[in-house]
């Protein structure tokens, strides 16, 4: 009983890899700028369930190439979720937290009004539209600020900026839920396995880190975790200019997430000392 998970190098699937019967689909397999392929793929392997782990991720990017964004992020999943339900399989769509305007200070609902401010955060609303559209069981699980021991993601670059200086300006306005990947793969896998037996589970869901703090907060603590002597100093968005809008509030309510399956927030500060410690015993930290 096989899951066939799309993608193979990003940080959540090289978590799913570590688990028993799943199989990788990386870009000489499942080309995603095809989606007929890609669900051509799953009539072909006829898995367990299916994940989409893969995803056009350069947010700055995208605002240049957001046609090639949302073939990737819309039209692929669209497939993928339309395969799937025709198979009667389980389909977990992995989104983001991009998909909201970023204002005020509640926790975003799933059923809250989306907003998306860039280009990245409108090619994954489409993909999210199509994978509710498609029916079945399929689930869109919402998550925000990726982090691990593998791939581009926040800590590893703050582990690697912290050896040659010893001060950093990090944004403190933009407050959201750090998020393990490792946590994220398992909880696809547990809630493929909740929507085979339950059809009535399908919808939208999030998933994120606790508690909320800000780039700032999460600098800090990388830091003290990798016992680094470095001064952060806390600036404003606006003082920190990228191409894409980034939202200030990324926090997720994700109550109705553990209601369903019962997935509980984890706690990044723990995994961020294993994740380092993981680094140091690879024998690196960047």
């Amino acid at each position: 009983m096989n899951t066939l998970v799309f993608g193979s190098t990003g940080q959540v699937a090289r978590e799913l890899a570590k688990f028993e019967g799943v199989i990788l689909l990386d870009r000489s397999a499942a080309d995603l700028t095809d989606p007929s392929h890609c669900a051509a793929l799953i009539r072909q392997h006829q898995p367990f369930a299916v994940i989409n782990a893969a995803a056009y991720t350069a947010v700055d990017k995208a605002e240049e190439e957001e046609a090639l964004a949302t073939t990737i992020n819309g039209a692929a999943p669209a497939s993928m979720a339309e395969a799937s339900a025709a198979l009667d399989i389980p389909f977990v769509h992995i989104s983001t937290d991009y998909v909201f305007a970023g204002d005020g200070e509640a926790a975003w609902q799933p059923t809250d009004p989306v907003s998306p401010k860039n280009a990245y955060g409108r090619s994954k609303l489409v993909g999210e539209n199509a994978v509710i559209k498609a029916g079945g069981r399929g689930a869109v699980l919402r998550t925000s600020w990726v982090f691990s021991a593998h791939g581009n993601n926040f800590l590893k670059t703050m582990l690697r900026l912290s050896e040659t200086r010893d001060g950093l300006s990090v944004v403190a306005d933009q407050i959201g839920g750090p998020t393990p990947a490792a946590d994220i793969a398992a909880a696809c896998l547990r809630m493929t396995n909740a929507l085979r037996r339950d059809a009535g589970l399908a919808g939208l869901y999030h998933f994120s880190g606790a508690p909320d703090a800000s780039w700032a907060d999460f600098a800090r603590h990388i830091f003290a975790m990798a016992g680094r002597d470095i001064t952060v100093t806390d600036i404003a968005t606006e003082a920190y200019p990228t191409p894409a809008k980034r939202p200030l509030n990324s926090r997720l309510d994700c109550s109705t997430t553990e209601q369903a399956f019962g997935i509980t927030r984890p706690d990044w500060r723990a995994a961020t000392k294993a994740i380092i410690a993981e680094l140091k015993g690879a024998g690196s930290e960047t």
